[in-house]
């Protein structure tokens, strides 16, 4: 049975599962949510898919699931893929996956929001530069993190990588170059040639292009 991913190009968490289901080598199909005209804000996509109105959304036969991390948890067990080799790689893993979801992704999509999504005029410029400066902080921790590592956990890729990575190859800027970066840069090279990895606007649809 094809597992479908509700989710749309734009969202960085979205990537986070779909990368994941690329990279097992499972059968799935990406289900497009219409985010910006307000389809997980309606009744019925809270009602039927996901309370929270938050994508993505992973239904695989009579699982469903949402949140990114649940997701390539799940995903994990299913497959024995990208969750590490010993419990203490596991909670390892966790730790990580917790860590970007509060200090890295959260503030990236965020601020990625705030200045590329809305009007210009309604950019709130003090929200950005104070998102921005917790965003340094978190680049500093894992790029430190990186120094002389392939992979942010043991010895190779696991969902610390694929969450971490989320919002980091999306083209809109919100503060982060690689080139500042070193050994962050070095790692999204490695994770970019893994087999079968590919851009978010490649793997899902959805693109700023198709609402210019």
């Amino acid at each position: 049975m094809t597992i479908k991913l509700h989710c749309f190009g734009e969202s960085g968490h979205s990537y986070k599962a779909a990368l994941a289901l690329e990279l097992s080598g499972l059968e799935w199909e990406p289900v497009f949510i219409d985010f910006f005209k307000g389809q997980t804000r309606g009744d019925d996509y809270r009602g039927e898919l996901n309370v929270m109105g938050e994508a993505p959304v992973l239904i695989d036969g009579d699982v469903t699931l949402s949140q990114s991390g649940v997701i390539q948890t799940y995903l994990s067990e299913k497959t024995g893929k990208f969750g590490g080799n010993s419990p203490e790689e596991k909670l390892e893993i966790l730790r990580w996956l917790l860590w970007d979801n509060h200090k890295l992704s959260s503030q990236a999509g965020v601020t990625r929001f705030l200045m590329n999504f809305l009007p210009e005029d309604k950019r709130p410029q003090e929200v950005i530069a104070f998102t921005q400066g917790r965003l340094k902080s978190a680049y500093q921790v894992l790029d430190a993190h990186l120094t002389g590592r392939d992979w942010i956990v043991g010895r190779d890729v696991t969902n610390a990588d694929l969450t971490c990575c989320g919002y980091l190859f999306y083209p809109e800027p919100f503060g982060f170059q690689r080139e500042d970066w070193p050994h962050i840069d070095a790692w999204l090279t490695r994770i970019s040639a893994l087999p079968g990895w590919k851009h978010p606007y490649d793997l899902m649809p959805g693109n700023p292009s198709d609402r210019a």
